[in-house]
């Protein structure tokens, strides 16, 4: 019988998957295999384990961590002038010798190489307490410590050149860059024409073997200061003295700036910002085998090694930047919406401004949630590829949103620049990372579903592989042993989705002892069964068409991609014990959320190149249309109030925001805000009595009155002064 199945049904289903589903490249075979299938796979199973997820707890730092958060990088903090550096361009030596000196470049080298030895998670938490005082700062940290050659060393490195290199990059004798990006390759960074050709050369006196590289790198963070560059070049063995292969693939290489051929170019500007970035350019440059990171044994692995890098680095690096951005934006325009007053009140009583403010509290309140959440996995040894991705796109377009919705109600406070701006310099930096790691739209569109639906389904990724076996036999054999299985998880899963659709998720399963919320985990399982039942749809009426049907499978990844930020909300509240304060940014947020994905999941339908297979999957999944609806004007005033009032859950929410030093413009906000929240009651008098404004002769008529006493009137005076202070704006010489 089964040799039966293998003839007339398993051998000709292999040749229609051969014929539909175009082979692995290498490119997204290297990805794919980069991380482990994590809560990414959970949530494309159709029945997420929330207990998997629930049971890895709240992120956590050691002793030695939380010591150097409260000291060296509260200091740092202290010492940054961002104005000035701005205008310097620069960081000043000041700020370099002390980045050196306390390891900042060795956050994540362990200490048996000189390093800090740090968990992804404290990493996290210090690059996005210093990204809330100067973007600069927390990019300079940043790279040395995300994809670059410390990281790689580590994991793929020769014992000699981790004892070497390792203590000289922790402490900063090394500066590191790494060169990825060509002229000719951006986010398709696999199609780079750097070229390396193996050859034998004179080398320190002795013939040595190794290779000519000439290679055109720019956009290199840290490459105009850097003493040592990573390098990503293609590399030929057109003499085949390595063997019979002629292309060997992308290799990666350690090369010290000084070696002769390297040219260090001018520096580029990215929308004005200051970090250290720029060219360079290698002619006939001879790098002898031992540079290779790992040596001869890795020549063409490079690919592999720098997706498996990626995977954690994407996760940390421009998530904490985003995170410690949106976090800021949360804190100060909470602050400077109870303290501008317009028509008599704090503008944040105008309904269009509350509406803006609990969207970035929202905002912040899931990118950190997700961020806790990706560390914590990271800290476990995990290497989520496709969850990195959902955190770089969607981290950095949160906190877009949330910058623009502050600059919005800042108005005037935020577009004049100086050293009382704390947010016109985050808006400036802002498209530098929606667009380096990949650009969001193609990492939208391309990656997160692309390799995701992939990588995350159970059985695709094996059936593929068996498709795409040499041995024809041993390739039907394989299928045959996955068929029924795969059979059985489309049973499930076509009848959870139609269920949970038709019922609007009222009966589906929600973990053990999560109180109020267990409402969502409901919608979160209904949302999971129907993308995964709409995924296997996709690909069984397009096979490989799907990969080119870019805005479906967009849609598609952004329901993913929700899906995980949500499911972190969720863990996040849970983590925090559930507390009463909290809900109305989580209500909010999940919300937001599902109404999107309901969105994006139409949109599927409405646009499925074969118009009776979307509008069936429309009917099965979703037939009475969008059930869940944005989050009420009650629900947005309530969540715009937690950032406008000392509470536990602002506390809370805006937690690592470096709240600024004696005198800046944060500290000035803070200071007003705390001191105008302390005299709310003796104003609210003051209302009551008729008199509305903070002037002197506001306050005289309030005396005269005896709605307040003298000793009052002096905290309003100094309430209005420190108000005053807070809304002023520099002012310059006139340009000659």
């Amino acid at each position: 019988m089964s040799n039966l199945r293998q003839k007339w049904i398993t051998a000709p289903l292999l040749k229609w998957i051969k014929k539909v589903l175009p082979p692995i490249s290498d490119t997204e075979r290297a990805a794919m295999e980069a991380g482990e299938v994590w809560w990414d796979g959970q949530l494309l199973s159709g029945k997420p384990d929330w207990d998997q997820l629930l049971e890895m707890g709240p992120p956590e730092l050691s002793k030695a961590e939380q010591a150097f958060l409260d000291g060296p990088v509260e200091e740092l903090c202290r010492m940054i002038d961002d104005w000035q550096i701005a205008q310097d361009q620069d960081l000043p030596q000041e700020i370099w010798d002390f980045i050196k000196k306390e390891r900042f470049f060795g956050i994540i080298i362990p200490e048996e190489y000189g390093g800090l030895g740090f968990s992804p998670t404290a990493h996290a938490q210090i690059v996005t307490k210093i990204s809330t005082r100067s973007t600069t700062v927390g990019v300079t940290v940043m790279v040395p410590n995300s994809l670059g050659p410390g990281e790689l060393l580590m994991a793929h490195g020769t014992e000699d050149q981790k004892n070497y290199y390792l203590p000289r990059l922790a402490d900063g004798r090394e500066i590191p860059c790494f060169g990825l990006t060509s002229p000719e390759a951006g986010s398709d960074a696999a199609s780079m024409v750097d070229k390396g050709v193996v050859c034998y050369e004179e080398y320190e006196g002795k013939k040595t073997l190794g290779m000519r590289v000439n290679w055109h790198k720019r956009y290199i963070t840290l490459g105009p200061v850097a003493s040592i560059l990573g390098l990503a070049f293609k590399l030929y063995d057109p003499d085949r003295i390595l063997g019979d292969e002629e292309e060997l693939g992308i290799t990666v290489a350690l090369v010290p700036t000084d070696t002769p051929g390297v040219t260090i170019g001018q520096r580029h500007l990215p929308a004005m910002q200051a970090f250290q970035n720029g060219p360079n350019w290698g002619k006939d440059v001879f790098i002898p085998m031992e540079w290779i990171i790992g040596g001869q044994e890795n020549i063409g692995h490079g690919w592999s090694m720098l997706m498996s890098a990626l995977a954690a680095g994407r996760g940390i690096s421009l998530p904490s930047l985003s995170t410690g951005g949106a976090k800021m934006a949360a804190r100060t325009t909470g602050a400077y919406a109870h303290i501008r007053e317009q028509f008599g009140i704090p503008i944040g009583k105008f309904e269009g401004v509350q509406r803006r403010l609990a969207e970035i509290a929202s905002i912040a309140y899931v990118l950190d949630s997700a961020h806790q959440t990706t560390t914590r996995a990271l800290d476990q040894g995990r290497k989520p590829a496709v969850v990195s991705a959902i955190m770089k796109a969607h981290a950095t377009n949160g906190l877009r949103q949330a910058v623009n919705d502050a600059m919005d109600i800042h108005a005037g406070k935020a577009i004049m620049d100086g050293p009382l701006n704390y947010l016109g310099n985050v808006y400036r930096a802002v498209p530098v990372a929606i667009t380096v790691e990949g650009a969001n739209i193609l990492t939208r569109s391309l990656m997160i579903f692309g390799q995701g639906a992939i990588r995350c389904h159970p059985y695709l990724l094996q059936e593929m592989e068996a498709a795409t076996n040499d041995d024809e036999k041993a390739g039907v054999a394989a299928l045959d042993a996955l068929l029924p299985k795969h059979f059985l998880f489309q049973v499930k899963t076509f009848c959870r989705a139609v269920f949970h659709g038709w019922t609007g998720g009222l009966f589906a399963s929600s973990p053990k002892g999560v109180g109020d919320a267990a409402k969502y985990y409901r919608q979160m399982n209904r949302y999971s069964a129907v993308l995964t039942l709409v995924t296997e749809i996709s690909l069984m009426s397009l096979g490989g068409e799907l990969k080119r049907k870019e805005l479906i499978s967009a849609r598609l990844g952004d329901v993913l991609s929700q899906l995980y930020l949500l499911s972190a909300a969720l863990k996040r509240f849970n983590d925090d014990g559930r507390p009463d304060g909290d809900k109305p940014l989580l209500e909010f947020a999940m919300r937001a959320g599902m109404h999107n994905i309901e969105v994006s999941l139409i949109e599927v339908f409405h646009n499925f190149p074969i118009r009776f297979v979307g509008q069936i999957m429309h009917f099965l999944t979703m037939p009475w249309g969008h059930s869940i609806r944005m989050a009420s004007d009650r629900q947005a005033r309530a969540c715009a109030e937690l950032i406008m009032k000392p509470s536990e859950t602002r506390d809370r929410l805006t937690a690592g925001v470096f709240l600024g030093q004696e005198g800046d413009g944060i500290d000035l906000v803070e200071q007003a805000f705390l001191q105008s929240c302390e005299t709310a009651p003796i104003r609210d008098k003051m209302k009551k009595g008729g008199v509305r404004a903070l002037s002197e002769s506001a306050i005289q008529e309030a005396l005269e009155k005896n709605l307040i006493g003298e000793e009052e009137a002096d905290k309003i005076r100094k309430t209005a002064a420190a108000v005053d202070k807070a809304i002023q704006v520099d002012h310059f010489d006139a340009l000659k």
